[in-house]
């Protein structure tokens, strides 16, 4: 997996590519971007945000931003892995910070909306509120049951425990990159069984 140590041929090959995309030649990016792209999104972005449509967007931010900012990278005979790894949690965290915001608006509008009406629409606003998220929670539920146990286990070990990936890996008896594959082939599934986007 490209997150192992490089060999130093390796590591010759990477600062000439890198020394040739700080040059303007900016295809040189090409064969790092394609030797990192899986374990970026596999051990970084995926695991983190737990949706596949989101970690593949991040995955395409990071990338892009390696490319656009290749000139702030100082070679310091180690791999460039460390600093699109750097690259790619800044931008999760950017998305974590974004939905953050999102929920505290709609709960704020939703605060707003029932201090202008009468005082008995609140309760009927906090009501439908809580019928949604049990809703919600009923079809979580029963989206859940219809994933292998597999798939089930890796979501509720990873997501909802929120154990480590090699704790989940040790718990599986799997390697942590199965258990990277097992996990985003869950989320798939899941998605597809939610109504969302496979």
């Amino acid at each position: 997996m490209a997150s192992e140590p490089a060999t130093q041929v390796e590591l010759e090959a990477e600062q000439r590519l890198v020394e040739e995309a700080q040059q303007g030649n900016l295809d040189a990016m090409r064969p790092i971007l394609e030797r990192y792209a899986q374990p970026l999104y596999g051990t970084v972005i995926l695991p983190r945000l737990g949706d596949a449509v989101s970690a593949e967007e991040v995955l395409r931010d990071t990338l892009a931003t390696a490319v656009e900012k290749i000139q702030r990278f100082t070679w310091q005979g180690k791999s460039i892995y460390p600093w699109l790894r750097q690259i790619a949690i800044n931008k999760v965290f950017d998305v974590h910070r974004q939905s953050k915001r999102s929920r505290k608006l709609a709960d704020a509008m939703a605060h707003e909306v029932a201090s202008e009406t009468d005082p008995d629409s609140h309760a009927d606003a906090q009501l439908m509120a809580d019928q949604e998220r049990r809703a919600h929670r009923d079809r979580i539920d029963e989206t859940m049951q219809l994933l292998q146990e597999r798939y089930r286990t890796a979501i509720e070990l990873r997501l909802i425990q929120e154990l480590s990936r090699e704790d989940c890996a040790k718990r599986l008896g799997v390697t942590i990159g199965t258990f990277d594959v097992l996990l985003f082939r869950a989320v798939r599934a899941f998605r597809k069984h939610f109504g969302g986007d496979t």
